[in-house]
């Protein structure tokens, strides 16, 4: 009987235990598919973080540096030797032409039935001298061929072979090869400065949209904290209204003020669902995430340097940067443009050894000396004030790039000297005020005692409270503008003055 009671036992926990786990795992999967949203603990860092990684145009921009990166390798490929070939294989003419005979002293109609094989393998360097590029090239080159002529039903071959060295000058044109790199440096250089740029840019706009987000939240505090003490006003009235009816006027008032109040909250809640839902937009979360808002109130006395962050806005700020790129791009434009159909002269020389032979066999025999000399020249004589127009055009774009700079140097200075000011001046009103806060909620805490002892009337306890949720908002306001102040300072030194640290290190990209 323990036996058949033992096995009841253990076949009735079997059972329990796998419709147990069916279960869980059910549950399991519904919870799974009903709690699919997350939620988030916003941090202004965590948020910036969030959108840096979502931002289809910091992808983009990443894309683009890349893309100059490899521009920039494959110009710098050119100061490396190139090896190159080129085949006929074969060459066919079987034509008719006409040709100037010297004999009979007049063109006549040749039939031409030619075959040629040939192969050219060139190694071609440029020069360089003391690590700079000359724009001349020197060459290791290699020409063979077999040519085959038909005429009358008879044929003759003749193989050529030539080893030679070759150096190309060009003078008195600018240097392409040395401007052409230099160009795919300043291109690298501009795409990476707009990824920070761009960076630093989405930054700020997101910290801005999260302290709006977090002035909502500090605001529906205060709200709540001014409802509390207005429910606790409103209920000591009535018990007075109840003892003495001459006063129920003032439960009236303190219900009515109460309302008031409670619909600013609900006005500043909904409000904040709307921010919310705006920022789940600009992080690109799911429309389901949750987002919970964290920040802790940290006012630094931080003294700021003018001269100091000047210097930051000149040196380290992108946009000031990308004006001088642009500035030394039109100076190559410049210095190209000087060679546009200018006096030039292009040397040539060759030297080597060539064979030519109707046996191939005899193409290993004795080779003999082969050598090229040339210097031909191009002299413009009139174009009718054609170049002089271009090179004038070219000087006039960079001096418009020089009075750009000049003109964002010195607004930079202005809105850099207007930032610091108001920078310190909501700097000190919100350390003022953070003190204001802590007296004020004493204060109003003593009214609503006083009132209920009856030392103070309802005005004043209602006006105590007012005045306290006033200086709450006031001290909210200055935070706000101290903590925009310094995004904005961000913004025009590219410095962040909290952490003493430099923006371009944070943002740049990754080698």
């Amino acid at each position: 009987m323990r036996e058949n009671f033992g096995g009841t036992v253990k076949h009735f926990l079997k059972r329990y235990l796998a419709g147990f786990f069916a279960l869980a795992g059910f549950s399991i999967c519904c919870a799974s598919q009903v709690l699919s949203y997350e939620v988030i603990q916003l941090t202004r860092d965590t948020a910036v973080e969030i959108a840096m990684n979502n931002s289809y145009n910091i992808k983009q921009l990443e894309l683009g540096i890349r893309r100059t990166r490899y521009w920039l390798k494959a110009e710098r490929a050119a100061l490396k030797s190139k090896v190159y070939m080129n085949i006929n294989a074969p060459e066919i003419d079987a034509v008719a032409d006409y040709k100037w005979n010297s004999t009979l002293r007049k063109n006549e109609i040749i039939h031409q039935n030619t075959r040629r094989w040939q192969m050219d393998v060139s190694v071609r360097q440029p020069v360089i001298l003391l690590g700079y590029p000359t724009n001349g090239y020197l060459s290791l080159n290699n020409k063979i061929y077999r040519y085959l002529q038909k005429e009358n039903g008879l044929e003759d071959v003749d193989y050529y072979n030539r080893f030679f060295f070759k150096f190309e000058q060009p003078i008195f044109l600018p240097n392409e090869l040395k401007n052409d790199i230099e160009n795919a440096e300043l291109n690298v250089q501009r795409e990476e400065l707009n990824y920070i740029r761009n960076r630093v840019g989405l930054a700020n706009q997101v910290a801005y949209d999260f302290y709006n987000l977090f002035g909502l939240v500090y605001r529906d505090g205060v709200y709540t904290e001014q409802v509390r003490n207005l429910q606790r006003v409103y209920e000591i009235a009535r018990d007075i209204a109840g003892a003495d009816t001459t006063r129920v006027i003032e439960e009236i008032q303190a219900r009515v003020e109460l309302a008031n109040i409670t619909e600013l909250q609900m006005k500043n809640r909904s409000n904040f669902r709307m921010r919310i839902l705006n920022m789940k937009q600009r992080l690109r979360l799911d429309i389901q995430d949750s987002l919970v808002i964290r920040h802790d109130i940290d006012i630094k006395k931080i003294n700021i340097d003018f001269d100091k962050a000047l210097e930051y806005c000149y040196t380290l700020r992108p946009h000031l940067r990308l004006l001088r790129i642009e500035k030394r791009r039109r100076e190559i434009s410049l210095n190209n443009a000087h060679g546009w159909d200018s006096f030039r002269l292009n040397f040539e020389i060759t030297f080597g050894l060539e064979k030519n032979h109707d046996r191939y066999q005899a193409m290993m025999d004795e080779y003999d000396n082969s050598y090229s000399v040339s210097l031909n020249a191009y002299i413009p004589i009139w174009d009718w004030g054609r170049r002089k127009a271009w090179i004038g055009a070219e000087r006039v774009n960079v001096q418009r790039a020089e009075l750009n700079i000049d003109e964002n140097m010195s607004s930079l200075r202005n809105s850099l000297n207007t930032t610091v000011t108001d920078l310190e001046d909501y700097q000190q009103r919100a350390l003022n005020l953070r003190e204001s806060v802590i007296m004020a909620r004493e204060i109003v805490e003593a009214s609503i005692g006083q009132y209920r002892d009856g030392d103070i009337t309802l005005q004043n306890v209602l006006q105590i409270i007012k005045r306290q949720n006033e200086t709450e908002l006031n001290f909210l306001e200055a935070y706000l503008g101290y903590r925009r102040e310094l995004q904005e300072l961000k913004g025009l030194t590219f410095f962040d003055f909290e952490t003493d640290s430099s923006m371009i290190d944070k943002y740049k990209p990754e080698s």
